[in-house]
């Protein structure tokens, strides 16, 4: 099958929507597809073959982070060419309601049956709202639509007034299920260590919650570490944290994938202490995978993920005291964080790329199949023409 996959989002800065677009891409294509991605990129050398770049992203506030996306008449004569050469059987956009390469390629899109994914979960848009009369008609182009979640199909219905098929973000199980454990990032029953994963400096990624709920931890256990991962700059909430957490927090910046996999599987405790815009977990199934007991916010999606609380351990978000106490209650407990590891580790299954992809393929073989039984329609021209082209009727 020739699959065209679109990923708004700066292929070469890290985030959820990237890796779920290169693993499935890098699923089908071991599974012998061929695969075509186009997304924007800074810089154009070193990029997987499968690549193609819809140009230099531009820095862009969404959803209480920063987005860096490509939009534009440049962008748009790329996604012509890109949509012109592929020939693709399936055109599979992620978020394509952003002003990105995903929303141009659907108005471009003309005979090939498309499927989007969507992973947002906005509580509250006025953008989203304004915009609906112009993006419905091109919208309607979408034959099969995927949420990642509960709280992103929601999301769909709030302002899409439309369904969809839920399939999860997917994970390479084995890769975190195998890792080896690393020396200096292991504990011991009175030095135990604890993992935060995510941008320092992104408030609703909850760090600053993990480094007030420490003091209790270390109230305990006075040797405790946290070790913190991701980009971003962790120095100004650890100007403003207790010394002590301070001296018992250790900032290892961007890891790589295999260090990532090595600090889930050598820590005591994953913390998760997110404060919203959250529309999946896929760190919260990379930590199950590779064996950690994980202690979350009790956000819709985390308590999805965490099967209501079997698997992991929920606390009210926001809640320093909370994060705290339910830590200190892992680390007196060995046995239940045996449970949780094991747990976990079959919860992780579910989401295991395996499965998840196989999901997705049958979406793309639904809508082929239904785009076949069509009959053909005629094709609407100018700039209305770009926004409904592909819709039954659009030109009538």
């Amino acid at each position: 099958m020739r699959i065209g996959m679109v990923c708004p989002y700066a292929w070469d800065v890290p985030g959820g929507v990237q890796f779920h677009v290169r693993d499935l891409a890098e699923h089908f294509l071991a599974r012998g597809h061929e695969v075509s991605v186009l997304a924007p990129a800074d810089e154009e050398e070193g990029l997987p073959a499968y690549f193609t770049s819809s140009g230099r992203p531009v820095a862009v506030r969404y959803n209480g982070s920063v987005a860096r996306l490509t939009f534009g008449p440049v962008t748009s004569a790329r996604v012509t060419r890109w949509l012109e050469a592929g020939h693709f059987e399936v055109l599979h956009l992620h978020e394509p309601m952003n002003p990105s390469a995903a929303l141009m390629a659907l108005w471009a899109s003309t005979d090939e049956p498309v499927v989007a994914t969507f992973h947002s979960s906005v509580v509250k848009s006025r953008a989203l709202q304004a915009a609906q009369p112009l993006l419905r008609p091109s919208l309607e182009k979408i034959r099969g639509r995927i949420a990642v979640s509960q709280e992103a199909r929601a999301n769909m219905r709030r302002y899409l007034r439309a369904e969809s098929f839920i399939i999860p973000n997917g994970v390479r199980v084995d890769r975190f299920r195998d890792a080896r454990p690393r020396e200096e990032w292991c504990g011991t029953a009175e030095a135990p260590t604890l993992a935060f994963l995510g941008r320092c400096d992104e408030p609703r990624k909850g760090l600053g919650v993990a480094l007030r709920a420490m003091r209790a931890v270390l109230d305990e256990h006075p040797t405790a570490r946290l070790l913190v991962a991701g980009p971003g700059d962790a120095s100004v909430l650890l100007r403003d944290a207790d010394p002590r957490v301070v001296r018992s927090t250790e900032v290892l910046g961007v890891v790589t994938e295999e260090d990532k996999a090595s600090l889930l599987a050598s820590v005591d405790t994953y913390l998760a202490p997110h404060l919203g815009g959250e529309s999946f977990g896929i760190v919260l199934v990379e930590a199950m995978a590779a064996g950690a007991a994980v202690v979350a916010s009790d956000l819709p999606a985390f308590t999805d993920v965490l099967d209501g609380g079997r698997t992991g351990v929920l606390f009210e978000t926001g809640s320093a005291d909370a994060l705290g106490h339910a830590v200190l209650g892992l680390l007196a407990d060995p046995e239940r964080r045996g449970t949780l590891r094991a747990l976990g580790q079959d919860r992780a299954r579910v989401f295991d790329w395996g499965v998840v992809a196989d999901r997705v393929l049958a979406v793309y073989e639904t809508v082929i199949a239904g785009a076949h039984g069509e009959p053909d329609q005629p094709t609407p021209t100018g700039l209305w023409g770009r926004l409904v082209r592909g819709v039954p009727g659009g030109g009538n």
